[in-house]
């Protein structure tokens, strides 16, 4: 039977309609930037669990989850309605191979996700790992609308603490935001203005890429860069794309 290490939730916070990040106290075992926990609440006398990345660094604490919630999911219904104080569950072991230590060397790092796949690439680009491996680093985060382009403060400090390295180019798909790119990434991809807007390139010689989101964009994008000669990585036969879908 599942063992459970009970959490306490530190605060809440409301980003959008459906957008929320949870912060949560836990003694949960040590994980590496860019895992996931198991988080769960009992319903009706079952313990209903999903998973959910860390948003925080190993060595930040309160832990730290992104999550939207779905109009029929037995437990992002239950997961806004939480409060300081109120109880959650942890499985007590984190898990998930988006990860930098699974990850060959490369000239630069590309992190491309959608809506809260943006998490477990926060988590990473807070540690020291990704400026001291990679020559330049691009966060590429997409968006149905403008106000979905959330943690732009973290983004704008990281940002400003790496400014030689980091380049961030975001995407909205319905509507227009100064700065952005309108469209889809893999589109983005194979017309070449994803490069451009980010200015680093993107080939199977200098890249890595991390792929994290809807399952649709990671499918899409994967045979964008497979079209460019990249192979998806495996400890036995190294590549250059690494993937999680976020459902």
């Amino acid at each position: 039977m599942q063992k459970w290490v009970e959490g306490t939730v530190v605060n809440q916070k409301r980003w959008t309609e459906i957008l929320f990040t949870l912060q949560v106290k836990a003694d949960v075992t040590a994980f590496e930037a860019g895992q996931f926990a198991k988080l769960a609440l009992a319903v009706d006398g079952e313990m209903v669990a999903r998973p959910y990345s860390f948003v925080n660094a190993p060595q930040e604490r309160p832990h730290e989850f992104y999550y939207v919630t779905l109009p029929d999911g037995p437990l992002t219904q239950r997961l806004p309605k939480l409060e300081t104080g109120d109880t959650i569950y942890f499985a007590p072991r984190p898990a998930g191979f988006l990860v930098l230590s699974e990850i060959p060397d490369g000239e630069n790092l590309w992190l491309i996700s959608t809506g809260t796949g943006v998490g477990p690439f926060l988590s990473i680009l807070k540690t020291e790992a990704p400026w001291q491996r990679f020559k330049q680093v691009v966060l590429v985060h997409a968006v149905r609308y403008a106000e979905e382009l959330t943690y732009r403060d973290t983004i704008e400090r990281l940002l400003g603490e790496h400014r030689e390295q980091m380049h961030v180019v975001s995407f909205v798909s319905r509507g227009k935001k100064p700065g952005a790119l309108h469209g889809r990434i893999p589109a983005a991809i194979e017309e070449g203005s994803l490069e451009a807007a980010a200015g680093v390139v993107l080939s199977a010689r200098t890249s890595q890429v991390m792929i994290c989101g809807n399952p649709e964009m990671v499918t899409d994008t994967n045979e964008a860069l497979t079209r460019r000669g990249m192979k998806k990585h495996r400890r036995r036969e190294p590549g250059h794309i690494t993937v999680e879908n976020y459902w």
